[in-house]
């Protein structure tokens, strides 16, 4: 497994089923983005996390795709009788530090929506963030989310150059 984050294909396989549980009840039911918001928050937030290299936001998406991964592993294993197979990681890109204050501000807005949610849109957003801090490793996944950290930057930019107007 890749030392940098343990990503194995069972690890992928259960962040799939994971995100397969939480989009077939929406595609099934009426269809309401608003019934996304829960999950895509989370996936937002734990995508976001795997940028975050130096802080605690990265550390724990690298464990939970860890955890996700070894767990994975020793299921499929138990149950097939196979190793792992490792998979190779990316990151999507780097944060600046305006970069940062977005990302702790998308913290903060999924942690406000996750007290102020009911007992299954809590568990959708820890789903989101499982799903996306795995997936967010991928170099595929991460390759065409490129844009993820690039937004982040030029909002948080974007911030600063407003508190700067008229600064001496």
């Amino acid at each position: 497994m890749n030392a940098a984050t343990g990503l194995s294909l069972a690890g992928v396989a259960a962040a799939l089923v994971i995100m397969w549980a939480n989009f077939r009840p929406w595609w099934k039911g009426g269809r309401d983005p608003k019934a996304l918001i829960p999950f895509g928050a989370g996936w937002l937030l734990g995508a976001l996390s795997t940028v975050c290299a130096g802080g605690a936001l990265g550390w724990g998406a690298a464990g939970i795709t860890g955890l996700l991964s070894n767990g994975s592993d020793t299921a499929v294993g138990s149950l097939v009788g196979t190793g792992p197979a490792a998979l190779a990681s990316a990151r999507m890109g780097s944060l600046t530090p305006a970069g940062g204050i977005v990302v702790c501000g998308v913290l903060a807005g999924v942690i406000l929506l996750h007290r102020a949610s009911g007992k299954l849109d809590r568990r959708r957003i820890i789903g989101g963030i499982v799903t996306g801090a795995v997936l967010g490793f991928l170099p595929g996944v991460a390759a065409q989310l490129g844009f993820l950290p690039d937004a982040a930057n030029y909002v948080g930019a974007w911030g600063a150059s407003l508190g700067n107007k008229g600064a001496v």
